[in-house]
């Protein structure tokens, strides 16, 4: 008898053309873990219906040899804001509480095309803004792993904080997730995932509902570097419906397994050892930088100039197309609307005032402040430049590395509420994942390690436009030295 708990992505697609178990009894098993897990709250909406009637489509597919896709009979979690046809998609926000999309995403249609199948739809920091997933209307979600020295629930890390979690707690074998400024790889890291951001580009947003559309990626959220390599080519593709898609060749992102560190340069940027870096993550980061080298890499020192000013540069720029995105919620076409409001401006204040949440709020003020008369060149304008002298320092240092290896967070996971009152300490946490971002460079979080309290630290390898492969094989390289 397969234990269930056990598999991955590849095992499990082995398990499956081996005839060993079937995709309905994998999903069986897959629902009742969710059932018993109800207290992490990493679903907003169960599809186990249409879970049990995918896996039997598949079922039938294995076995007459036919049409079998690539994740054919794969149980998968998705984020809750990837629209799904007929199937509620929230974005984890009070004002989309009731919003039934009547088309599918891009991504969610390869996926299925793939023959992946849906268990139900992740839980999310509101429209993404958020760092601990502590801002989704329909609660926190919590990390299934705890600290050895006490008992405190410890946040999962956002905004796809349901989605590393549900894969953590072996709710799903894989989730898709997006990242913004960090919003795949810093959940990963706090849970002991594989948490990739591709090239910005390289999935379609179509269908994603949005945040800040020049930064918004989807990405996988996975056990093994592998599996996301799995994920991610059943999820990309070029999509006309997407005016920022990639039209750039897609290659076999499976050739990572091909990839060899010996001759490579590794970038280790100065800038990345803040102050507040905690001593714990430095040691694992400095692990990292050993394990490469004994693959035969060459560890270069390089410098990033303006790394001190993506944080804020990030926080004007998303907050400001944010501002521009959310304002289609004003309780007319869809969404939740205030009631008894027979004045239009009322109808508008109130239904976006009842609809969303602090957070959101907070980032909308921000983001209209940025973008309004007299503060728009000292702010926006600005942030924009600094944002391509960002991107320029990348691309001077990809001359001299390869790929860039940096810690993916300064801190491990947190007690929930721990930094809730603070939102600054709250948007430090994203202070090594925005640059990337920012650049719309691929880059991707693998679990290297553990603090003293056994808490999962993660390192980020961040990749030259469109090499998602290279930074594939680097974390494969990682995966295989940490020894766990």
């Amino acid at each position: 008898m397969t234990d269930f708990s056990k598999l991955n992505i590849r095992s499990a697609l082995n398990g499956l053309k081996n005839k060993e178990f079937t995709s309905t009894e994998l999903t069986e098993f897959f629902i009742k873990k969710i059932e018993s897990n109800k207290k992490l709250n990493c679903f907003i909406t169960n599809t186990f219906d249409i879970a049990l009637e995918m896996a039997k489509k598949s079922d039938v597919k294995i076995q007459k040899n036919e049409n079998i896709g690539p994740l054919q009979g794969i149980p998968i979690g998705m984020k809750d804001l990837f629209c799904t046809k007929n199937v509620r998609t929230t974005a984890g926000s009070k004002i989309l509480e009731k919003f039934v999309p009547f088309y599918e995403s891009t991504v969610s249609q390869n996926l299925w095309n793939s023959g992946a199948v849906l268990l139900g739809k992740t839980n999310m920091d509101e429209f993404a803004m958020g760092s601990a997933n502590t801002t989704s209307f329909f609660g926190n979600v919590i990390n299934p792993i705890k600290s050895k020295k006490n008992s405190k629930e410890l946040v999962p890390g956002g905004s796809s904080g349901g989605s590393a979690a549900s894969v953590a707690s072996f709710q799903c074998l894989a989730a898709t997730g997006s990242d913004t400024g960090g919003s795949i790889r810093q959940p990963a890291s706090f849970c002991g995932l594989v948490g990739l951001k591709p090239t910005y580009g390289r999935c379609s947003r179509f269908g994603m509902i949005a945040f800040a559309s020049s930064l918004d990626q989807a990405g996988p959220i996975t056990l093994t570097v592998e599996d996301s390599a799995l994920m991610l080519q059943s999820m990309v593709s070029y999509d006309s419906k997407d005016s920022t898609s990639s039209k750039k060749e897609i290659p076999d992102f499976l050739d990572f397994k091909n990839f060899d560190c010996k001759g490579k340069k590794i970038g280790i940027p100065k800038e990345y050892s803040l102050d507040g870096l905690n001593p714990e993550i430095k040691k694992v980061w400095d692990n990292g930088i050993n394990w490469l080298k004994s693959a035969g890499a060459e560890i270069v020192d390089i410098s990033l100039p303006h790394t001190e000013s993506a944080l804020p540069t990030y926080y004007i720029i998303a907050p400001a197309e944010a501002s521009a995105n959310l304002a289609r919620y004003a309780g007319i076409r869809y969404g939740y609307r205030a009631e008894n409001k027979s004045d239009l401006n009322d109808l508008y204040e109130y239904t976006r005032a009842e609809g969303f949440g602090k957070e959101v709020k907070r980032r909308l003020m921000i983001g209209t402040y940025v973008l309004s008369a007299g503060y728009y060149d000292a702010y926006y304008l600005k942030a924009l430049k600094v944002r391509k002298l960002i991107s320029d320092d990348f691309a001077k240092v990809f001359k001299e590395c390869d790929v860039i290896l940096t810690p993916t967070t300064p801190n491990v996971a947190f007690p929930i509420g721990e930094k809730q009152s603070d939102p600054i300490e709250m948007y430090l946490n994203d202070v090594l994942t925005v640059p990337a971002s920012l650049a719309g460079l691929p880059a991707i979080s693998i679990s290297s390690g553990f603090n003293k309290e056994q808490l999962p630290v993660g390192l980020q390898i961040i990749g030259k436009p469109f090499d998602e492969v290279s930074i594939l094989g680097v974390a494969k390289t990682i995966e295989d030295s940490r020894g766990f």
